[in-house]
């Protein structure tokens, strides 16, 4: 007898029977009190995880209703069983903020002159609702307070307590906030450029509509976190280099100019390194980032052809180097005979 004998149908049957009688009288009839943590989410509501399992062993034939005292609930009894039948329980604590959610709340506290703001300001619970919507973190791994205007306000005040010259004690931000703040200080233009691009791509709902590649988890492997422009933006950027008509269109404008094709920044030709296996081949890149640019349609006139090299440099650190930025990098290395 216990938690691991449930079923799915025996939790069914006591999430129905939870929604007949109402959260109070369900409680009341089996002995539970509320849930102070742990809550099952279904079909758009959520219940008590433990009463639920309590009530869903007496569904099971010859079995009785567990009491509270008889099982432990939590992470590694209740929470485990439920979402193993292939149920929604949150965790306690959400995930860790991204760097895309700390820019956004830095531009937050930029806009309102370094100060924190409060959880009823209607600034921080648009925020709220727009970092739900991003596609960053799964459903299954947020808390019910994930990203809460509570949780908005009290990460303004990380960022704000962190700046230079602030009067008083600072919060327990996290390494993050400290970065993205320093970049806001160091180039306000440009962080504020990608955070209109990660509001507006947000509430568009472009960023649902980008497709995950194994290639894009690749791309963030060993890049530090401090040189990242934003695991959104950075997707939403190749996602659109990836396009096959454009570059397609692009590789045979720049063959009909140049008679074969080469990385514009170093000039490394695919083919005559690989034969036959190389031909016709390079990445394309936007010579305007997106973000600067806009979500615009884009021409092959707007794109330019680059080794895998070349493009892991150019999109490694903050801001993105431009190519002839890259390129004057690699001269100046050759020049010193490096």
């Amino acid at each position: 007898m216990g938690v691991g004998d449930i079923t799915r149908p025996s939790v069914l049957a006591a999430l129905r029977e939870y929604d007949k009688l109402g959260e109070d009288a369900f409680l009341e009839r089996y002995g539970f009190d509320k849930a102070r943590a742990f809550y099952l989410r279904y079909d758009g509501k959520r219940y008590a995880s433990k009463a639920v399992v309590g009530a869903a062993h007496g569904y099971l034939d010859g079995r009785e209703p567990l009491q509270a005292s008889e099982f432990s609930g939590g992470e590694s009894a209740v929470a485990r069983k439920l979402r193993a039948l292939g149920f929604t329980v949150p965790p306690r604590r959400s995930p860790d903020w991204t760097r895309d959610e700390v820019i956004l709340a830095c531009d937050l506290v930029m806009q309102n002159g370094w100060r924190q703001l409060e959880d009823t300001d209607e600034r921080v619970i648009e925020l709220s609702g727009l970092l739900q919507l991003l596609p960053i973190h799964p459903h299954e791994v947020r808390s019910d307070t994930f990203r809460n205007p509570n949780g908005v306000a009290r990460k303004t005040a990380d960022i704000a307590s962190q700046r230079p010259g602030y009067q008083g004690q600072p919060t327990n931000g996290g390494e993050m906030d400290r970065i993205v703040l320093q970049d806001f200080l160091d180039q306000p233009e440009h962080m504020q450029s990608v955070a209109v691009f990660l509001r507006d791509a947000a509430r568009s709902e472009s960023f649902q509509q980008m497709p995950t590649t194994p290639d894009e988890e690749q791309e963030d492997e060993g890049n530090d976190a401090a040189a990242r422009e934003g695991r959104l933006l950075k997707r939403w950027h190749y996602s659109r280099e990836r396009d096959r008509a454009l570059r397609q269109r692009k590789i045979k404008a720049f063959v009909k100019s140049n008679g074969r094709v080469y990385c514009e920044v170093c000039s490394f030709d695919f083919e005559s390194f690989y034969g036959v296996r190389g031909s016709m081949f390079a990445e394309c890149h936007h010579i305007v980032p997106l973000h600067a640019s806009g979500d615009t349609t884009t021409t092959p006139d707007e794109l330019i052809l680059l080794c895998s090299n070349c493009h892991r440099m150019i999109h490694r650190g903050t801001p993105w180097l431009t190519p002839d930025e890259l390129r004057e990098l690699i001269a100046a290395k050759m020049e010193r005979g490096e």
